[in-house]
């Protein structure tokens, strides 16, 4: 979620226990559960239930239950809203909000949605930050630079080389890298079955270099190999963290002098542009990373004709 430009007061104490017991803990465990939601999700829908319950307070409505709001005060929140969150968040808030409105119209519990027509701040489409084909090389040559040089071990090395070839090759969410285990991967077809957004599943090729590394991980240094068995793991062998990628990354980020504000989740976009600057098919890419809508994949083109447009003017005559 993008960070809040004010962090919401507590508009007179914390939500009533009894409220989130009656409320929130079964819809998180329906997102937790039954939509395999991560858990960086789960907890910005709590925020935003939290946030909206508060105002609900200040604003002398929550006397009258969560059925018993119209879209005048969905608006409401959202003209008031915009003041304390950008735009990113507030959109965010307002999915969290319509998901647990739905949820409970499923349940019989409400008898309507007043989030439905509700319209929100225009967004800013920003184009996905990614590295070039050169500077994903020098990242990916950081592991074994590191090793020649004495820093970290062999089995550090060839994890993390790991850990970067699977994200770049297979275009994986750093959640999805995670959770891979042994039984997930066909190394013959060098194929990972991967378990995404919304339990949704996908096929993601791994290409030949990411296979061979990770043959060579496994062969090296897997311990346990099992199907339920962790691909990515600590020293003990326990099951590699998110945030346990997130600083590797940074790591390598500086030893490659690039930006350090780059998230394992920019490589996700750089692979996505390389396919298409390659000429993929724009359906074809959408399947391989998972997305539900094309719109959400469309972004990519842009980059790419972003960069033919920059190629164009530096080399055209009369560009």
């Amino acid at each position: 979620m993008t960070r809040e430009r004010e962090q919401p007061g507590d508009g007179g104490g914390a939500v009533a226990p009894e409220l989130v017991a009656l409320w929130w803990q079964p819809f998180e465990a329906w997102l937790s559960g039954e939509r395999r939601y991560s858990p960086h999700t789960v907890r910005n829908y709590r925020q935003a239930f939290t946030d909206f319950c508060l105002w609900l307070r200040r604003s002398g409505l929550e006397a009258r239950g969560f059925d018993g709001l119209g879209r005048r005060e969905m608006r409401d929140f959202v003209i008031e809203a915009q003041g304390r969150f950008d735009r990113r968040t507030l959109h965010n808030h307002a999915s969290g909000l319509r998901s647990f409105y739905r949820y409970w119209l499923r349940q019989g519990r409400l008898t309507r949605n007043p989030w439905i027509g509700v319209p929100l701040p225009k967004l800013e489409r920003k184009l996905p930050q990614f590295l070039t084909e050169a500077q994903m090389v020098r990242l990916l040559e950081g592991p074994a630079r590191l090793e020649r040089e004495g820093v970290q071990d062999a089995f550090l090395s060839l994890r993390d080389r790991l850990v970067l070839e699977l994200l770049y090759g297979g275009g994986l969410r750093v959640s999805e890298l995670v959770s891979l285990n042994h039984g997930d991967i066909e190394p013959e077809a060098c194929v990972a079955r991967v378990l995404g957004k919304g339990r949704k599943e996908r096929l993601c090729p791994l290409g030949r270099v990411a296979s061979e590394v990770l043959a060579r991980w496994n062969a090296r240094h897997a311990r346990n190999t099992g199907p339920k068995d962790p691909v990515l793991v600590r020293a003990d062998h326990s099951r590699l963290g998110v945030r346990e990628v997130q600083k590797l990354l940074k790591r390598y980020l500086a030893l490659a002098e690039l930006p350090l504000d780059l998230s394992p989740h920019k490589i996700r976009h750089s692979y996505a542009t390389h396919l298409l600057n390659a000429g993929a098919d724009l359906r074809l890419v959408q399947e391989l990373l998972g997305h539900a809508s094309l719109n959400t994949t469309q972004v990519y083109t842009h980059v790419s004709m972003a960069r033919l447009k920059d190629v164009y003017t530096k080399a055209h005559p009369r560009a």
